[in-house]
């Protein structure tokens, strides 16, 4: 856990309780072997997932080194926040909880109120809003909350950022550097495939996230000047006979073959690092249906290691820091 001395910043009225402490909020993943198994088991308790899918997606943490890398991506992204941060002249304790694996969202609420800590701003570690992401990730922090007996712990959270121009530029990196990767008589035809998790049409209604996704995947291209760009959706679960957003990425690779694109470059724009949904279904599955299909197919990678999405946060964070706090509720 990193935590840092908190630097007093003079000279400025607030225009509320002083901000004390950072609390950056991931979906954590299993680090080892041994916890895959328990892992989508904890994870998934009592939304009546069949054991067979279960047992699919370990097989998926197989096919993809044996466990997760996203509790060392949150990790990382801690360590260079607090660093650029730092840059900034600006400084306090600084904690990572997750919500389905160690340090849980719980666990570090304690230690939170142990410091005597009480006003915070959470850095939620999802780009685009809805029911089961950003709106779930809220409802962890209160659950934690009461678990670790911490009523009086508040947290103010960032505003929407899936259109700021830092995150569109860190992501439009990442494919700049997959082009290198590619002759250049066929950069001209690459058709980037931006892809997000899917999520059951109905919750789709209730919230921004295909707008927000479309949003993020439109600037990316635009940035890039591609002219040949679309969306798909990826890692779809639960009742099969329930509508979620399409075309998933097989499909898309599909269509794409039938228009006679030969090559593609996937861009996981939905994804902030590069966890076990991005190595299987990308680089695994839609790899393998892009082979049978006779595509060229090549990847870039997420963002959060990035130095300018790490900037982004740290410019984001710097304001309710400084007695401006915004609500993610406005």
């Amino acid at each position: 856990m990193v935590t840092h001395e908190t630097r007093m910043i003079p000279n400025l009225k607030m225009t509320t309780q002083a901000i004390d402490h950072l609390l950056v909020i991931g979906f954590g993943g299993p680090p080892r072997p041994e916890d895959v198994k328990p892992f989508p088991e904890a994870v998934t308790r009592g939304l009546g997932i069949p054991a067979a899918r279960l047992a699919e997606v370990a097989r998926h943490y197989e096919e993809t080194g044996g466990c997760s890398p996203y509790n060392a991506y949150a990790s990382r992204l801690v360590e260079r926040l607090a660093g650029r941060l730092g840059e900034m002249h600006v400084s306090v304790p600084l904690f990572l909880g997750m919500r389905n694996w160690h340090p849980l969202l719980s666990e570090t609420m304690r230690a939170i109120t142990r410091q005597g800590l009480q006003r915070g701003v959470g850095v939620i570690l999802a780009p685009h809003r809805c029911d089961s992401s950003f709106e779930q990730y809220l409802k962890n922090v209160e659950d934690a909350k009461a678990e670790a007996s911490a009523p009086d712990l508040h947290y103010e959270y960032l505003k929407p950022w899936h259109d700021h121009p830092l995150f569109i530029q860190a992501q439009a990196d990442e494919v700049r550097k997959v082009f290198t990767r590619i002759e250049p008589p066929a950069r001209s035809g690459v058709h980037l495939l931006f892809s997000a998790h899917s999520i059951p049409i109905e919750m789709a209604r209730r919230s921004r996230y295909e707008e927000e996704v479309g949003a993020s995947s439109r600037l990316v291209a635009e940035e890039l000047q591609a002219a040949s760009w679309s969306l798909a959706y990826q890692s779809r679960s639960g009742n099969p006979r329930q509508p979620w957003l399409e075309p998933d990425v097989p499909s898309a690779l599909r269509q794409l073959k039938g228009q006679g694109k030969r090559d593609v470059l996937l861009v996981p724009i939905g994804f902030l690092s590069d966890h076990t949904e991005v190595l299987y279904d990308l680089d695994v599955e839609a790899r393998r249906e892009a082979e049978r299909l006779g595509l060229r197919c090549v990847r870039a990678s997420t963002v959060m290691d990035h130095p300018q999405f790490i900037t982004m946060l740290a410019q984001l964070i710097e304001i309710p820091l400084l007695g401006r706090p915004w609500s993610v509720l406005q």
